[in-house]
């Protein structure tokens, strides 16, 4: 019997519908639904970028999605549409029938030009003659000429016309200049506690006439064309690669069509008119509502309206390396665990800048995957440099959306003196990885920091995720062995022993413990395991957890977005409880705890049960030997797993049903602050 299986990006779907659901929960607060708005819409713009193109790509060469579903291209393509339809229609039920109203109790009203009084109506005239015009590019379609191109994500108005002289239907198609204004814009008021919007749509709605003098406007819908994101690198395992990806990425603009959103109340005749002028198939179109890219919702005023946000929780200082006098000997005392964004970002910051200025350091590596835009971190870097230390850094340019900021910050940092190794061929680098060398009395000594995310000084502001700073020889040998291997190409010298690192003894090693427990459960003895990670997708680890569950191990999952699995399926998987967690901040930790016959063995991970990951990158797993801080993740992921508000079941019905367990009410992210603000000792 075959192993029941979720489809990868349909399983993903339901994440983003997760994310939906947090727009219509009315226990948050007001701006805090509108930024889940946006966030599920930005969401949606990737996977259709990305995803989506590629299951067009397939079914343009005619080929199946999984041989052992035995699915077509065709039919997951109008799967994912049917689910991303429903999907639509229940964000604009949200948006018109919760989110609209309730600004209005607040005093904040979406005003649409048919609204507007002849006040409004001037300024917004004006407006739009000082501001718009230069950018609105109205454009007429005639049949069989040169078609206008359609810029990726843009915001266009078409429109439906008559020739005043004959009465012939016509169609144009105006720019909507969103890349340039604000999208949403304050009408005047002469009421402090009263604030008018009106869309930029709306303004270049009321505003159609003046541009178009020959005709009756009839009609006008918006439309949004989604392109292609796939960087086509014809062969990695030869020439320049930073060469071809920066190419590439000259030609992801202008890639093949992937989503064309439309207004669902479009006339027929005009969609069909525009799908020929833009050579699209339907299986290309999606419906939406009056108003697209909707992740435009991040800049949604406030107006200072502080009490509809999301009360302040500033992440707490780690006084224990803040504060510390010697940074190097609190490391050396004994690790430390860093928990963002509920502790502050500061210490792994430190870490860096100390080092710069530090005389005793000789060496400093890093691993960079995504870079903030003004990074402190990459400051101190060159810095260090400048006080004739040696610095590596690897960074990974097919980060993708990130590929041209890592090669602008690799530019920089090369200019500045900085060792730069960048990308391999057909192998990400996804490790999180820090690396300072220090002499003390004469010999060297190595600290390093190990984490499940990103060198980023701003996602470790909303991503929830662990680090650990140690000068534990058994970890910093292996570390300094990863980053040979990244600097040199060259195998470490003796296989990892405490360290899991992919292409080498990652996937053996997660299997080795999985297995163990397999052992135990078959003996007849306690066997049990925790894994909290961002995906679970890989069919050997699925099938492997399927077996673990039928010897009698009993496993919770803690999985944020795709889960290919499916949990309390008789037969497969009765011992596998599955929740998923979204709530104000994103769950990006990778944890893996084993009951290993009563060691308790815990490793955090930069991996998730991918097989891009486990087969197709360079990841680092690693140890949690302090038994105090085993002792506090082991907490973290006890309340995670008590979460009976903001935690949803995984099922094979992704129908995303709250966790309702327990007698007290636990919102875990909630409860982990609160934790926090009871140890502020660190």
């Amino acid at each position: 019997m075959d192993n029941p299986v979720i489809i990868r990006d349909i399983s993903w779907l339901s994440f983003n519908h997760r994310v939906l659901q947090e727009a219509k929960d009315e226990r948050l607060p007001l701006f805090e639904r509108i930024k889940f708005l946006a966030i599920y819409s930005s969401n949606l713009d990737e996977f259709f970028r990305v995803r989506m193109a590629n299951h067009r790509n397939l079914l343009r060469v005619g080929k199946k999605t999984k041989k052992e579903l035995d699915i077509t291209p065709k039919q997951t393509v109008r799967t994912i549409q049917r689910i991303v339809n429903r999907q639509q229609e229940e964000f604009s039920r949200i948006f018109e029938n919760k989110i609209v109203p309730e600004l209005t109790r607040h005093g904040i009203f979406l005003k649409r030009r048919l609204d507007l009084d002849e006040e409004e109506k001037t300024w917004v005239e004006s407006y739009f003659h000082d501001k718009m015009l230069p950018y609105v590019q109205p454009v007429l379609l005639v049949k069989d000429k040169v078609r206008p191109f359609l810029n990726n994500a843009q915001l266009y108005l078409t429109i439906l016309m008559r020739e005043k002289q004959n009465g012939k239907t016509a169609y144009a198609v105006v720019k909507i200049p969103s890349d340039h204004l604000p999208r949403f814009i304050e009408l005047p008021s002469g009421d402090e506690k009263t604030h008018n919007l009106i869309m930029l749509d709306d303004i270049v709605r009321h505003s159609i006439s003046w541009m178009f003098p020959g005709y009756d406007i009839e009609d006008t819908f918006s439309v949004k064309l989604t392109r292609d994101a796939e960087l086509y690198i014809d062969d990695e395992f030869s020439g320049d690669l930073l060469a071809k990806i920066k190419n590439s990425l000259n030609r992801r603009h202008v890639g093949p069509a992937s989503r064309f959103v439309y207004d669902r109340t479009m006339p027929a005749d005009l969609l069909d008119y525009l799908k020929d002028t833009f050579e699209l198939e339907n299986l290309d179109v999606l419906a939406e509502g009056r108003y697209h890219n909707n992740s435009e919702f991040f800049g949604f005023p406030d107006f200072g309206m502080t009490h509809l946000k999301n009360p302040p929780q500033p992440p707490l200082p780690y006084a224990a390396l803040e504060e510390a006098e010697d940074f190097w000997a609190a490391i050396r005392k004994r690790d430390h665990l860093l928990h963002v964004p509920y502790q502050s970002y500061e210490s792994v910051v430190r870490f860096f800048e100390v080092a710069a200025e530090d005389p005793a350091v000789t060496h400093i590596k890093i691993v960079q995957y995504r870079v903030a835009r003004r990074s402190r971190i990459m400051k101190a870097l060159m810095r260090a440099v400048n006080a004739g230390k040696k610095v590596h850094v690897f960074i990974e340019v097919k980060a993708r959306f990130d590929e041209e900021a890592n090669l602008n910050w690799g530019e920089k940092l090369e200019q500045a003196g900085v060792h730069v190794n960048y990308s391999f061929p057909g192998v990400k680098v996804h490790s999180k990885l820090a690396y300072v060398r220090r002499l003390e009395e004469g010999e060297p000594r190595i600290y390093n920091y190990l984490a499940t995310g990103n060198f980023h000084e701003d996602t470790a502001k909303v991503y929830s995720d662990f680090g650990i700073f140690t000068a534990d020889t058994r970890l910093t040998n292996e570390v300094a062995h990863v980053f040979n291997f990244l600097e040199n190409v060259e195998a470490p010298p003796e296989d990892f022993k405490h360290l899991m690192v992919g292409q080498f003894n990652l996937r053996s090693g997660l299997e080795k413990l999985i297995k163990f427990e397999i052992s135990e459960a078959k003996a007849g003895r306690e066997a049990r395991m925790t894994l909290k990670m961002n995906s679970l997708q890989d069919e050997a680890m699925i099938a492997l957890l399927y077996k673990a569950s039928r010897a009698g191990v009993k496993i919770n999952l803690i999985i944020r977005g795709i889960c290919c699995l499916v949990p309390g399926r008789k037969g497969f998987s009765e011992n596998i409880h599955g929740i998923s967690i979204v709530d104000r901040y994103l769950e990006h930790a990778r944890v893996f705890h084993f009951h290993h016959a009563g060691e308790e063995k815990l490793y955090l991970s930069s991996a998730d049960f991918m097989t891009r990951n486990l087969s197709h990158r360079i990841e680092t797993t690693f140890p949690v030997y302090d038994p105090t801080i085993k002792k506090e993740i082991i907490k973290f992921m006890d309340i995670q797993l008590r979460d009976n508000v903001k935690a949803r079941l995984l099922s094979d019905q992704q129908g995303n049903s709250y966790y309702k367990g327990g007698k007290n009410e636990v919102r875990s992210q909630v409860a982990t602050y609160e934790w926090f603000l009871a140890h502020l000792e660190g």
